[in-house]
């Protein structure tokens, strides 16, 4: 079996008071649903040739679910992930940051990424159970962490 070694950068976003149909008093966590997969998923992607790994997560979080003004807000550091695909086997070195949402501003979306994403809004204590993979479950507990740690949103 070809054994296909990468690196990957995301984001775990935060917003409170930011956007008009979620409840002011609480904080949620950006989430995506990926219904041709059956996925709950955290935003992220590969890290391109001379991109640092919290520029890729930027853009990767941005291109996946069309918000465009974030901030990092902490590195939750990196965990290897193994899986097979494919008739592959992948070994990926994934980083997150945790961000906070700044503002409802959209970006265009890349066509494939808005196909096959669809934004979910979760609130901050169930974000975690909502997602399919260990690795971005024990990413969320994380940020949740460091959100507690932080004052204010």
């Amino acid at each position: 079996m070809k054994t296909i070694r990468y690196n990957a950068a995301g984001g775990i976003v935060a917003q409170r008071d930011i956007l008009d149909h979620l409840p002011a008093a609480e904080t949620f966590l950006l989430l995506l649903d990926r219904p041709s997969r059956a996925e709950v998923r955290l935003p992220k992607g590969h890290i391109d040739p001379g991109e640092s790994a919290a520029e890729a997560a930027l853009r990767e979080t941005g291109e996946e679910t069309g918000f465009g003004d974030l901030r990092i807000l902490a590195d939750l550091g990196r965990r290897t992930v193994e899986f097979d695909y494919k008739g592959a086997h992948y070994i990926r070195e994934e980083r997150y940051f945790l961000m906070k949402l700044l503002s409802p501003r959209q970006i265009t979306r890349p066509p494939k990424d808005a196909k096959q994403f669809q934004v979910l809004w979760e609130p901050l204590d169930r974000a975690g159970q909502r997602l399919t993979f260990e690795a971005e479950r024990l990413f969320v507990a994380d940020a949740v962490n460091t959100l507690r740690k932080l004052p204010g949103l």
